[in-house]
């Protein structure tokens, strides 16, 4: 226990936090730290009594004091760097980015006194387990579905309010991934040109393929090119070069 020991849980937190929420969306995201919360406890006390019972100790691990949320923070380690192939650097110590909760596990035993074994341990395998079971699993997380119902529930009455005085909010977005699996959808309107029937973005007032002049609202929807009274290449190549020389 200590100011250290948490500001540095804390920061690892944020740390991982981040880059997984955003890529996650913040419901799955919860549902994801509930989870490795109950493995890694649930998997500490499973090691605390196999060790209890295959080997004489007169006192059990689970009687024993410890604090902290390391065993979590382990956990997400795991999850974060399953699937990344680069190394990552550990006091100087380049290794394999999805072995690196391995090799911190070894180090903080090694170097840092009092730190619970068993619940970095445990930790480590409640990801490994979790990450077994999500890609066992193809139907929809039943945590998640349970949180946003329960999110739902906790913020109806404020909605309630907000609809009955008319207030309504701005809604900020942040990066566009957090909350939504959607991937985010820009439709922009283009005009064709009607030497080249090449298709220019509405912000272009000139055709970006053969430099004519756009002429009236000049919109129309993508479709397939009709050859009728369409440049030649060559000219085309030509109205370009002169275009980008200028």
């Amino acid at each position: 226990m200590g100011e250290s020991h948490l500001v540095y849980n804390m920061m690892s937190l944020l740390w991982k936090g981040i880059q997984l929420e955003t890529s996650m969306g913040s419901v799955e995201f919860a549902s994801m730290v509930a989870a490795l919360l109950g493995l890694s406890q649930g998997i500490t006390l499973l090691l605390a009594k196999s060790l209890l019972l295959f080997f004489d100790y007169e006192t059990a691990y689970y009687n024993q004091y410890a604090v902290g949320f390391s065993g979590v923070l382990f956990a997400m380690k795991v999850v974060l760097n399953s699937e990344s192939d680069d190394l990552t650097s550990l006091n100087g110590l380049l290794v394999p980015a999805r072995h690196a909760a391995w090799v911190e596990l070894i180090l903080i035993q090694l170097f840092v006194p009092g730190v619970s074994f068993l619940g970095h341990l445990g930790g480590i395998l409640a990801g490994l387990l979790y990450l077994k079971l999500r890609r066992s699993y193809s139907g929809p997380d039943p945590l998640a579905a349970l949180i946003r119902k329960v999110a739902g529930a906790i913020t109806w009455p404020v909605k309630f309010l907000k609809s009955l005085i008319g207030w309504q909010t701005r809604r900020i977005t942040g990066r566009g991934t957090v909350g939504s699996r959607r991937p985010v959808q820009r439709v922009y309107d283009v005009w064709r040109c009607t030497a080249c029937t090449y298709d220019n973005s509405a912000l272009a007032d000139v055709c970006e393929m053969c430099s004519t002049e756009r002429s009236g609202h000049g919109f129309a929807s993508p479709a397939p090119s009709n050859n009728n009274g369409a440049l030649s290449l060559e000219e085309v190549r030509r109205r370009r070069l002169e275009r980008f020389s200028r």
